[in-house]
């Protein structure tokens, strides 16, 4: 059999501000995501999903949104995720809403830091999810995770790795990018995120945003991909809470999935942010199961490599 690839759901969309992410773990299992990851050669086990408390639908306190309830599903994220690294196996989360990033994504910090490895995040996103409690009226936490994890946000998720910041702004690629306020942008642009948006994807097109994204990253490099659903164009995955036009279209998201199985460095991902109440027919799931496989191998190319 080949890779160790091991599917962790996480059935909540307590950090967001629209019910329904919580249904996206079933509707990739629907999908058929682990038979599609076995037929490309990979051992595929499905873990079940991790447990968390139910969300109060509650406005906002002291700035944030079920602060509570988001770091006790993040714990279950961190703990389920950074098992299966210490397996060598390499952990797909179903999420959920993003806020679930900062778990997993802490999970890998951890981990890398354990095993002397260099990481990568690359952050897929229609939205830089760099907010703080101070800019964000709504307190919604699936638009604060890269926030966090960078050290920026409540303690409890700041310190969820072994370190604070889990991960430096150097560390971090963002992909995608198209709906960032102002002071959002500010606080971006002073942590020196380094960003791939939709205006520089429209000027010199997805494959040299891949290959700025994926430089220096070798055999050395934990790879790991954190990929919102809202990446994609609307028009193509409708089922998403925060839908923004102007996305990556199929060939460009294919070519991005390609060009990081390319590098043979993949070494986690996160799936966030499918709404099945959003959607038509199971076809964003379906589109994501699609893009996953391509993630894993799946390839359009026709020319011989090397």
């Amino acid at each position: 059999m080949g890779q160790g690839v091991s599917l962790i759901g996480a059935p909540t969309d307590i950090g967001a501000g629209m019910r329904g992410a919580s249904m996206g773990p079933e509707a990739l299992r629907v999908a058929g995501i682990a038979g599609r990851l076995r037929d490309w050669g990979l051992e595929v086990e499905d873990r079940g999903n991790v447990a968390g408390p139910p969300n109060p639908w509650r406005p906002a306190r002291h700035g944030y949104r079920h602060l509570e309830e988001v770091v006790a599903w993040n714990q279950a994220v961190h703990d389920a995720v950074l098992a299966e690294l210490a397996l060598g196996r390499l952990p797909i989360l179903l999420g959920g809403d993003h806020s679930l990033a900062v778990g997993s994504i802490s999970a890998v910090a951890r981990h890398c830091r354990a095993s002397g490895r260099k990481l990568r995040v690359l952050w897929l996103d229609a939205h830089a999810d760099f907010n703080t409690s101070d800019i964000t009226p709504s307190g919604n936490l699936h638009g604060m995770p890269v926030a966090c994890l960078c050290g920026d946000g409540p303690a409890p998720l700041v310190g969820m790795s072994d370190q604070v910041p889990a991960v430096r702004p150097a560390e971090i690629r963002q992909i995608g990018i198209r709906s960032v306020d102002a002071d959002e942008k500010r606080r971006v642009h002073e942590a020196r995120l380094e960003v791939f948006d939709m205006r520089y994807v429209d000027e010199m097109g997805m494959r040299d945003a891949m290959e700025m994204a994926l430089g220096l990253v070798d055999s050395r490099t934990h790879l790991h991909v954190s990929f919102d659903v809202d990446f994609l164009d609307p028009t193509l995955a409708p089922g998403v809470g925060t839908p923004v036009q102007g996305g990556p279209t199929y060939r460009e998201a294919q070519l991005c999935m390609e060009m990081i199985a390319d590098t043979g460095c993949l070494a986690s991902l996160d799936v966030t942010e499918l709404n099945p109440a959003r959607d038509l027919r199971n076809q964003s799931a379906e589109l994501v199961v699609d893009l996953v496989e391509s993630l894993f191998g799946k390839s359009t190319l026709m020319r011989r490599t090397r």
